[in-house]
Protein backbone atom coordinates (compact mmCIF):
# COMPACT_ATOMS: atom_id res chain seq x y z
CA UNK A 1 0.00 0.00 0.00
CA UNK A 2 1.54 3.37 -1.05
CA UNK A 3 1.40 6.11 1.66
CA UNK A 4 2.30 9.40 0.54
CA UNK A 5 2.82 12.75 2.51
CA UNK A 6 3.36 15.94 1.48
CA UNK A 7 6.57 16.78 1.82
CA UNK A 8 6.70 20.19 2.91
CA UNK A 9 4.10 19.23 5.30
CA UNK A 10 6.73 16.38 6.18
CA UNK A 11 9.52 18.93 7.27
CA UNK A 12 7.70 21.66 9.13
CA UNK A 13 8.57 22.49 12.34
CA UNK A 14 12.05 20.06 11.61
CA UNK A 15 13.84 22.03 8.91
CA UNK A 16 11.17 23.99 7.49
CA UNK A 17 9.37 27.29 9.09
CA UNK A 18 5.61 27.28 9.24
CA UNK A 19 4.01 29.54 6.63
CA UNK A 20 1.50 31.30 9.44
CA UNK A 21 2.96 32.42 12.62
CA UNK A 22 1.06 33.51 15.17
CA UNK A 23 -0.86 32.50 18.43
CA UNK A 24 -4.25 33.22 18.79
CA UNK A 25 -6.74 31.37 21.52
CA UNK A 26 -9.12 28.46 21.19
CA UNK A 27 -12.29 30.55 20.70
CA UNK A 28 -10.68 32.67 17.56
CA UNK A 29 -8.50 30.39 16.06
CA UNK A 30 -10.71 28.96 13.45
CA UNK A 31 -11.47 32.26 12.81
CA UNK A 32 -8.09 33.24 11.81
CA UNK A 33 -7.01 29.99 9.96
CA UNK A 34 -9.81 30.50 7.90
CA UNK A 35 -8.70 34.59 7.05
CA UNK A 36 -5.23 32.95 6.28
CA UNK A 37 -6.80 30.97 3.58
CA UNK A 38 -9.03 33.78 1.88
CA UNK A 39 -6.22 35.49 1.81
CA UNK A 40 -3.95 32.97 0.12
CA UNK A 41 -6.65 32.22 -2.11
CA UNK A 42 -7.39 36.14 -2.55
CA UNK A 43 -3.31 36.92 -3.66
CA UNK A 44 -3.39 33.20 -6.00
CA UNK A 45 -6.60 34.10 -7.75
CA UNK A 46 -5.87 37.88 -8.56
CA UNK A 47 -2.03 37.80 -8.70
CA UNK A 48 -1.05 34.81 -10.35
CA UNK A 49 0.19 36.09 -13.39
CA UNK A 50 2.81 37.48 -10.86
CA UNK A 51 4.36 33.59 -10.13
CA UNK A 52 3.67 33.67 -6.46
CA UNK A 53 5.18 30.62 -5.07
CA UNK A 54 4.42 30.80 -1.66
CA UNK A 55 2.36 33.32 0.60
CA UNK A 56 3.48 33.48 4.12
CA UNK A 57 1.78 35.18 7.06
CA UNK A 58 2.71 36.92 10.74
CA UNK A 59 0.49 37.98 12.53
CA UNK A 60 0.53 40.99 15.91
CA UNK A 61 -2.06 42.08 17.84
CA UNK A 62 -2.34 45.28 15.32
CA UNK A 63 -1.43 44.18 12.42
CA UNK A 64 -1.08 41.47 9.80
CA UNK A 65 2.48 40.87 7.44
CA UNK A 66 1.58 39.17 4.24
CA UNK A 67 4.94 38.11 2.75
CA UNK A 68 5.07 37.42 -0.78
CA UNK A 69 7.74 35.14 -2.16
CA UNK A 70 7.29 36.11 -6.12
CA UNK A 71 9.45 35.72 -9.19
CA UNK A 72 8.28 38.95 -11.04
CA UNK A 73 8.23 41.49 -8.05
CA UNK A 74 7.79 44.39 -10.60
CA UNK A 75 4.23 43.11 -11.58
CA UNK A 76 2.41 43.48 -7.75
CA UNK A 77 4.74 46.78 -7.43
CA UNK A 78 3.46 48.52 -10.05
CA UNK A 79 4.58 51.83 -11.01
CA UNK A 80 5.67 53.85 -8.34
CA UNK A 81 4.02 51.07 -5.58
CA UNK A 82 0.36 51.83 -6.62
CA UNK A 83 -0.44 47.92 -7.27
CA UNK A 84 1.03 46.96 -3.87
CA UNK A 85 -1.04 49.86 -2.61
CA UNK A 86 -4.21 48.38 -4.06
CA UNK A 87 -2.88 44.75 -2.85
CA UNK A 88 -3.17 45.95 0.74
CA UNK A 89 -6.59 48.34 0.33
CA UNK A 90 -8.11 45.28 -1.12
CA UNK A 91 -6.30 42.57 1.57
CA UNK A 92 -7.64 45.23 4.50
CA UNK A 93 -11.32 45.41 3.02
CA UNK A 94 -11.28 41.80 3.16
CA UNK A 95 -10.28 41.12 6.23
CA UNK A 96 -11.00 44.28 8.44
CA UNK A 97 -7.50 44.44 9.74
CA UNK A 98 -4.50 46.34 9.11
CA UNK A 99 -2.23 44.67 6.66
CA UNK A 100 0.87 45.16 5.95
CA UNK A 101 2.89 43.75 2.46
CA UNK A 102 6.24 42.47 2.08
CA UNK A 103 7.71 41.27 -1.19
CA UNK A 104 10.23 38.70 -1.24
CA UNK A 105 12.44 38.26 -5.23
CA UNK A 106 12.70 34.22 -6.28
CA UNK A 107 16.06 34.84 -8.22
CA UNK A 108 15.63 31.33 -9.74
CA UNK A 109 11.79 30.43 -10.45
CA UNK A 110 13.72 27.23 -11.66
CA UNK A 111 14.22 25.95 -8.54
CA UNK A 112 10.41 26.62 -7.07
CA UNK A 113 8.49 23.60 -6.80
CA UNK A 114 5.32 25.55 -7.54
CA UNK A 115 6.55 27.72 -10.20
CA UNK A 116 7.81 24.28 -12.31
CA UNK A 117 4.53 22.81 -11.33
CA UNK A 118 2.56 26.24 -12.47
CA UNK A 119 4.86 26.29 -15.29
CA UNK A 120 3.81 23.11 -16.79
CA UNK A 121 0.20 23.66 -16.17
CA UNK A 122 0.44 26.74 -18.63
CA UNK A 123 1.72 24.71 -21.48
CA UNK A 124 -0.57 22.29 -21.17
CA UNK A 125 -3.61 24.75 -20.93
CA UNK A 126 -1.86 25.62 -24.28
CA UNK A 127 -2.27 22.43 -25.61
CA UNK A 128 1.63 21.74 -25.56
CA UNK A 129 2.49 17.89 -25.73
CA UNK A 130 2.53 16.56 -22.25
CA UNK A 131 6.17 14.97 -22.22
CA UNK A 132 8.01 17.59 -24.47
CA UNK A 133 6.77 20.17 -21.46
CA UNK A 134 8.04 18.07 -18.76
CA UNK A 135 11.45 17.40 -20.32
CA UNK A 136 11.75 21.00 -20.68
CA UNK A 137 11.14 21.84 -17.26
CA UNK A 138 13.51 19.16 -15.80
CA UNK A 139 15.99 20.40 -18.27
CA UNK A 140 15.36 23.98 -17.03
CA UNK A 141 15.82 23.18 -13.26
CA UNK A 142 18.71 21.01 -13.88
CA UNK A 143 20.24 23.42 -15.29
CA UNK A 144 19.47 25.68 -12.81
CA UNK A 145 21.53 23.65 -9.95
CA UNK A 146 18.94 21.59 -8.73
CA UNK A 147 20.34 17.95 -7.31
CA UNK A 148 17.33 16.33 -8.78
CA UNK A 149 13.34 16.61 -9.87
CA UNK A 150 10.97 14.60 -10.25
CA UNK A 151 7.25 16.21 -12.53
CA UNK A 152 4.30 13.69 -12.47
CA UNK A 153 1.49 14.47 -14.50
CA UNK A 154 -1.81 12.51 -14.76
CA UNK A 155 -4.89 13.09 -15.86
CA UNK A 156 -6.72 12.72 -19.51
CA UNK A 157 -2.98 13.15 -21.19
CA UNK A 158 -3.46 14.56 -24.51
CA UNK A 159 -7.34 14.13 -24.50
CA UNK A 160 -6.92 10.16 -24.07
CA UNK A 161 -10.04 8.32 -22.72
CA UNK A 162 -8.74 7.48 -20.00
CA UNK A 163 -6.99 8.23 -16.97
CA UNK A 164 -3.40 7.77 -16.72
CA UNK A 165 -0.05 9.26 -15.09
CA UNK A 166 3.38 9.81 -16.75
CA UNK A 167 6.34 10.61 -15.11
CA UNK A 168 9.94 11.89 -15.49
CA UNK A 169 12.84 11.51 -12.69
CA UNK A 170 16.05 13.13 -13.03
CA UNK A 171 19.11 13.01 -10.53
CA UNK A 172 18.67 11.93 -6.99
CA UNK A 173 15.10 12.65 -5.09
CA UNK A 174 15.66 11.77 -1.16
CA UNK A 175 11.81 12.06 -0.31
CA UNK A 176 12.08 10.03 3.52
CA UNK A 177 15.61 12.17 4.51
CA UNK A 178 14.08 14.81 6.49
CA UNK A 179 17.91 16.61 6.33
CA UNK A 180 16.74 16.75 2.60
CA UNK A 181 15.53 20.36 0.82
CA UNK A 182 13.20 19.18 -1.40
CA UNK A 183 10.18 21.78 -2.64
CA UNK A 184 7.09 20.44 -3.59
CA UNK A 185 4.47 22.09 -5.81
CA UNK A 186 1.02 21.12 -6.88
CA UNK A 187 -0.97 22.84 -10.17
CA UNK A 188 -4.26 22.07 -12.13
CA UNK A 189 -4.09 22.34 -15.62
CA UNK A 190 -7.88 23.06 -17.14
CA UNK A 191 -7.72 21.48 -19.99
CA UNK A 192 -11.15 21.16 -22.83
CA UNK A 193 -11.22 17.84 -21.40
CA UNK A 194 -11.29 17.88 -17.63
CA UNK A 195 -8.56 18.97 -15.62
CA UNK A 196 -4.60 17.55 -15.34
CA UNK A 197 -2.62 17.54 -12.01
CA UNK A 198 0.65 18.62 -12.04
CA UNK A 199 3.06 17.72 -9.16
CA UNK A 200 7.01 18.57 -9.03
CA UNK A 201 9.61 17.77 -6.55
CA UNK A 202 12.86 19.56 -7.09
CA UNK A 203 16.03 18.25 -4.52
CA UNK A 204 18.22 21.42 -3.44
CA UNK A 205 20.82 19.38 -1.95
CA UNK A 206 20.96 19.13 2.49
CA UNK A 207 19.44 22.03 4.45
CA UNK A 208 23.11 23.53 5.96
CA UNK A 209 23.59 22.38 9.85
CA UNK A 210 24.18 24.70 12.65
CA UNK A 211 27.69 24.77 12.09
CA UNK A 212 27.66 26.00 8.61
CA UNK A 213 24.62 28.92 9.61
CA UNK A 214 26.96 29.76 11.93
CA UNK A 215 30.40 30.11 10.19
CA UNK A 216 28.11 31.99 7.11
CA UNK A 217 27.21 34.10 9.77
CA UNK A 218 30.59 34.93 10.84
CA UNK A 219 31.35 35.54 6.98
CA UNK A 220 29.11 38.03 6.60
Amino acid sequence: MGQKIHPTGFRIGITEPWRSRWYAPKRTFGQLLVEDEKIRDFVKTNYGFAAISKVEIERTREEVKVILHSARPGLIIGRKGAEVDKLREELEELTSRRITVNIIEIMKPELSGQLVAEGVAQQLEKRAAFRRAMRQAVDATMAAGAKGIKIRCAGRLGGAEMHRSEVVIRGSIPLTRLSANIDYGFAEARCTYGKLGVKAWIYLGPYPTKQEEAADGADA
